[in-house]
C-alpha cells in the first residue's frame, strides 16, 4: 500500500495512537498509518470536519461502529478502537499489509480465473460474517479490498451507510465508485445483502478483466448504465462469466446469496487450479486411454462410477459406445494374436490399434463382429505357443511309438 508523508495540517496523535504516514483519503476522511504504545499498527480514519458537524451523521456513524464491533471473521479488518464523541470522530482498524486489489490489477494486469475465484470465495465468506452482524458494506470495490499474505481482507465495511442519505449527484457526497454501486443504491431504494453481491460481482469482473463492467465516463453516465444497461464482460473467463453475470442482475432477488456464491466459487477455484476450465469436462481414464466424459453416454458414465471400486470398466462388458460388444475370451490378456478358440475373442484394448500377428492390410484397422481376426489373406494368424505345444506332443508320441516298436522286436 502506498504511503505518503504527513502534511502540515495532519494531526500527529489521535487518541492513544501516534500517526506516521498517510495511507489515503476518501469521501469520509483521511486514513493514516498509526501505532499504539505496544507497537500494534492500525489504519486510523479521521472523519471530515463538515461531516463531524452533522448530528445525523454522528448518530448513524455510532450505530454502524457498534455493528462493526460485532463482526467476526478472518476476511475483514478488525475494529480496534473508535471515538465517536471527539471533535472529529475517528475509528481504527487492524492494519493489513499488502496492495489493494485495484492497485494489484493496475500494476500487474488481470488475475487468472483460479485467482479470481479464490479471492471471490474468501470475500464471499467475509460478507457472510458482515451480514450476520447486521451490516451491509455498501461500498465494496477493488480499492476496499486488500491482498494480505494471509488472504484478501475487506476494509471500511458498513461505514459507507453513514453517508448513504446524501444525494449521489451532489458533489463531494457520493460514496464509492459509480461502476460498483448496485442499481437500488442509485435509485435510493432500500439496500440488502444482495447489494453487496452486486458490488462483489463488479469487483470480480474488474479483477478478471482489469476494467469496469460498465465502462468509463462521468458519474451520471456510469450510474445510468448501472440501472439501465447490461454489464459488458468482455475478456471474462468462461468459468466465471455466468456466475458474475448472475451477481450483476438488476433485480436483487435474482442474485445468488453470499453463501451460494462462496460455495460455487470454491468449486471453480478448485477446478481451475487443476488446469481444467468450466467448458472442458474432466477426463476419465480407461486402461491408459483418455476418454472425455462430455462424449460418453449417460449409461457409460454411471457404470464408470459403479465399477470404479472393482477395477472394472464398462468397455470390458461391451458398453463402450464406440466399440462393438465382444465376450471375454478364455485366453490370457498378455498373449499376442487372437485366441485359437472360435467361440469368441478377447475384449478390445483401447490403448492399442494394432497387434503382432495381424500386420498389414485391413487386419490392423479394426474388427468386424466378435470372431477372431484374420490376416489380409483370410487365414487366422499362427499362434507360436500353440505350434510349440503341438510340436512337443508330436515328438513325445513319436518317441513312445519308437520305443514300443523296439521292445516288440526284442521279444
Amino acid at each position: 500500500m502506498a504511503m505518503m508523508r504527513l502534511r502540515r495540517e495532519d494531526p500527529r496523535v489521535v487518541g492513544s495512537f501516534r500517526l506516521h504516514r498517510r495511507l489515503g483519503a476518501g469521501g469520509m476522511g483521511v486514513v493514516y498509518l498509526g501505532s499504539d504504545r505496544r507497537g500494534q499498527r492500525v489504519a486510523l480514519k479521521v472523519i471530515r470536519p463538515d461531516l463531524a458537524e452533522d448530528q445525523e451523521f454522528r448518530s448513524r456513524f455510532a450505530r454502524e461502529v457498534s455493528a462493526a464491533r460485532r463482526i467476526r471473521g478472518g476476511c475483514t479488518a478488525r475494529l480496534v478502537a473508535a471515538d465517536l464523541d471527539a471533535d472529529r470522530p475517528w475509528f481504527a482498524t487492524q492494519y493489513v499489509p499488502g496492495p489493494s486489489l485495484h492497485d494489484k490489477v493496475a500494476e500487474d494486469g488481470p488475475l487468472s480465473a483460479a485467482e479470481v475465484a479464490s479471492v471471490g470465495a474468501a470475500l464471499s465468506e467475509g460478507l457472510v460474517a458482515v451480514h450476520e452482524a447486521g451490516v451491509v458494506h455498501r461500498d465494496l470495490k477493488p480499492s476496499n479490498i486488500l491482498l494480505s499474505p494471509k488472504g484478501p481482507r475487506i476494509i471500511d465495511f458498513g461505514i459507507a451507510w453513514a453517508t448513504g442519505a446524501s444525494t449521489l449527484t451532489h458533489v463531494g457526497t457520493a460514496v464509492g465508485s459509480p461502476g460498483f454501486l448496485a442499481p437500488e443504491q442509485v435509485r435510493g431504494a432500500a439496500v440488502t445483502p444482495a447489494t453487496d453481491v452486486f458490488s462483489l460481482g463488479a469487483t470480480l469482473a474488474y479483477a478478471a478483466t482489469a476494467d469496469s463492467p460498465f465502462g468509463h465516463g462521468s458519474s451520471e453516465v456510469m450510474l445510468y448504465r448501472v440501472v439501465h444497461e447490461e454489464a459488458q464482460l468482455y475478456g471474462m473467463p468462461d468459468a466465471l462469466a455466468p456466475l458474475v453475470r448472475a451477481c450483476l442482475a438488476k433485480d436483487p432477488e435474482e442474485r445468488p446469496s453470499t453463501l451460494q456464491l462462496s460455495m460455487r466459487l470454491k468449486e471453480i477455484a478448485a477446478r481451475e487450479a487443476q488446469g481444467l476450465s468450466e467448458g472442458r469436462p474432466p477426463v476419465q481414464r480407461e486402461r491408459g486411454a483418455e476418454v472425455p466424459t462430455g462424449r460418453l453416454t449417460e449409461r457409460y458414465t454411471e457404470r464408470v462410477v459403479e465399477r470404479g471400486a472393482q477395477g472394472r470398466t464398462p468397455g470390458a462388458s461391451g458398453t463402450h459406445p464406440s466399440r462393438p460388444s465382444a465376450p471375454r475370451g478364455a485366453g490370457s490378456s498378455s498373449r499376442t494374436g487372437s485366441s485359437p478358440r472360435t467361440g469368441g475373442s478377447r475384449p478390445p484394448r483401447p490403448r492399442s490399434t494394432s497387434r503382432t500377428g495381424s500386420a498389414g492390410g485391413a487386419g490392423t484397422t479394426g474388427r468386424q463382429g466378435t470372431g477372431p481376426r484374420t490376416t489380409s489373406a483370410g487365414r487366422r494368424p499362427a499362434n507360436p505357443r500353440l505350434l510349440r505345444q503341438r510340436l512337443i506332443v508330436f515328438v513325445v508320441v513319436t518317441l513312445i511309438v519308437a520305443l514300443g516298436i523296439a521292445a516288440a522286436q526284442q521279444l
